[in-house]
């Protein structure tokens, strides 16, 4: 699916949960995203936010984020095309997450959707707390409210059955959901308990003016298996460390290509220690998004 299309989809998905579908294409919106993880943080959520944003301008929409303050990065700032974006001075405790506070984040957000004239607030990811406040008083305050969950999670661990108590809470009053996959749906109306109806499913979009293929990068003498993601338990970090081993006693000619950090990145070092893998695992870190294609290209095979 190429970027646009799918940027445009979500787009008008957006604006169909503030007015009637014939008012739409009519009134301009102005959105506020709000969530934990956005720049200068690295990841799949992040550039997900901040294209959206883009494509809902160029529709002629305006776009506000609210996020958490990074490190000396705290107050308004402003990006490509007019995107401003509200540094909240509130630190993470977690993994990028602020420490849930229900009424700590009420009086800023108040005044973000007065000053800024906000009809639709859009919050992104289940594990972001400023997400949850901020839709829970949008909601209250009579605002029109869109979640995007953007990742799986369990049922049994205590962290999942705490979130899920979360998100039933949360997303009992939301006007529409959005999923990134099918399975991601499935998942969300289970542990929510959405009606179905009510979760759409948008894929995450790919620029293809971008990623393109380039054969000439790849080597001819072996296979080259890359992988991009945070080293987290969640993405699979820990099935890595068995698997990449194994494979690598069975094929002679396949080398590893790891993008990425995060906790587990510790674990895969140690393992490319203890297997004496050095030269077929290589570790690159933290991958600025204008550098993933020149990653992607190298290899054979994404392993997801």
């Amino acid at each position: 699916m190429e970027f646009h299309g799918a940027m445009d989809f979500t787009a008008t998905t957006v604006a169909r949960a503030s007015t009637m579908p014939e008012m739409a294409a009519q009134q301009q919106h102005r959105v506020l995203m709000v969530s934990d993880f956005f720049y200068p943080n690295f990841g799949g959520v992040e550039n997900h936010i901040y294209y959206l944003s883009q494509c809902l301008l160029s529709c002629g929409h305006k776009v506000v984020v609210m996020t958490h303050a990074y490190g000396k990065r705290s107050g308004v700032r402003h990006m490509t095309n007019g995107l401003k974006v509200y540094y909240v001075p509130r630190l993470p405790f977690f993994m990028q997450n602020t420490l849930p506070t229900i009424y700590g984040t009420f009086p800023i957000l108040r005044n973000i959707l007065i000053r800024e004239g906000i009809t639709l607030v859009h919050g992104h990811q289940a594990f972001s707390t400023l997400c949850h406040e901020a839709l829970l008083h949008a909601r209250t305050m009579g605002y029109k409210v869109v979640f995007t969950d953007h990742s799986l999670y369990g049922f049994a661990d205590l962290g999942s059955i705490h979130m899920n108590k979360v998100l039933q809470f949360t997303l009992a009053d939301v006007h529409q959901t959005i999923c990134v996959s099918h399975t991601s749906k499935e998942n969300t109306v289970l542990r929510s308990g959405l009606p179905p109806q009510k979760v759409f499913v948008i894929p995450n979009a790919v620029d293809t003016s971008v990623f393109k293929p380039d054969p000439s990068s790849r080597s001819s003498d072996e296979v080259v298996i890359v992988v991009i993601s945070r080293l987290v338990y969640r993405k699979g970090a820990d099935l890595l460390v068995e698997v990449i081993p194994e494979v690598c006693r069975l094929f002679e000619k396949v080398r590893f290509l790891v993008g990425g950090d995060g906790p587990k990145r510790v674990r895969l070092e140690e393992m490319r220690e203890k297997h004496s893998l050095q030269e077929r695992v290589e570790m690159l870190g933290a991958v600025p998004h204008s550098h993933v294609q020149s990653v992607l290209v190298r290899g054979h095979i994404f392993l997801n």
